[in-house]
């Protein structure tokens, strides 16, 4: 197939397009910076520089989204909240426009979203029929979703890709986590009982394949079936590492430090791979240990 994909240096990116190019698929890689994006992708890439030269997608087979401004890299002020919704929202709302334009439109749209859909649930157990909690994430989330569904039709199903904590080397959560925790300053974060819905970036990039060769269309949790709290993670990381994981940070500290993005960490989601496990999908990685020692390895 011809692939073109959005968000293609991005840490899923990155791991997803060597396994397309293996598979003998043609992708193209949308980004502002084709010179800089060149050096870290492989030779055999296309790439566009954005969207707005095109006048249809004809040609191409499938869409996979996967741009948007990192969540967690900066407080949550109302200008940063809405460029977190401008760069998700206008390049999903782009491409829509680019299906309905086309004669031929590519078969499937697989669009980005997160497991923050829901919101914080504490203890519920979220499947994809979990009724969310309104709060910014949600909002966020829901908006992504509804833009990205304007593309189905009889020619074209939409898969929705709600990601939680993708765990791989060099980058996202443990990029963060890791320098600290080697110095033996982890720990977990505030009652430590929040749960944290975690993934192997190997699953992550296999249900995207999945979604892409099977018949699939509506919303997915690309989540482990086990998902822990967050002090067995912290546990996890430091037995890890080989390094105590005892310094708890406390709430309140951690809402001065992040402000409102602070749910990201105090808050959680229970949430299950119901539909991708009842579609057929097997995962590798279901011990969080074996696969923080994979990934870290």
């Amino acid at each position: 197939m011809k692939i073109l994909i959005t968000g293609g240096t991005g840490l899923i990116g990155r791991h997803l397009i060597p396994r397309l190019l293996e598979s003998g698929h043609n992708v193209i890689v949308v980004t502002r910076s084709p010179d800089k994006a060149r050096q870290q992708l492989d030779a055999r890439v296309e790439f566009w520089k954005g969207l707005n030269a095109r006048s249809t997608l004809d040609g191409i087979d499938a869409v996979i989204n996967l741009a948007g401004e990192p969540i967690a890299d900066k407080r949550w002020t109302e200008e940063q909240k809405q460029r977190l919704c401008n760069s998700r929202w206008q390049i999903t709302q782009k491409l829509v426009d680019l299906f309905a334009a086309s004669d031929q439109p590519p078969r499937v749209l697989i669009s980005g979203s997160a497991a923050g859909y829901y919101g914080d649930l504490g203890e519920v157990v979220v499947t994809e029929e979990e009724p969310p909690h309104n709060e910014f994430t949600h909002k966020l989330c829901a908006r992504w979703e509804q833009i990205a569904c304007g593309a189905q039709s009889d020619t074209t199903r939409v898969c929705l890709l709600r990601t939680g904590v993708v765990l791989a080397p060099k980058g996202g959560i443990l990029g963060k986590m890791v320098p600290p925790f080697k110095l033996g300053l982890g720990g977990p974060m505030g009652n430590g009982r929040q749960y944290l819905a975690w993934i192997h970036i190997d699953d992550m990039v296999n249900g995207i394949l999945w979604l892409l060769n099977n018949d699939l269309r509506g919303p997915f949790n690309l989540v482990s079936p086990y998902p822990v709290r967050n002090e067995q993670f912290a546990h996890a990381l430091g037995h890890a590492l080989h390094r105590p994981a005892v310094l708890r940070a406390p709430a309140m500290a951690v809402k001065l430090l992040m402000g409102e993005s602070s749910v990201l960490v105090l808050g959680g989601q229970r949430a299950l791979p119901k539909r991708l496990e009842d579609s057929g999908f097997a995962f590798r990685w279901y011990d969080l240990e074996e696969a923080l020692a994979d990934v870290l390895a």
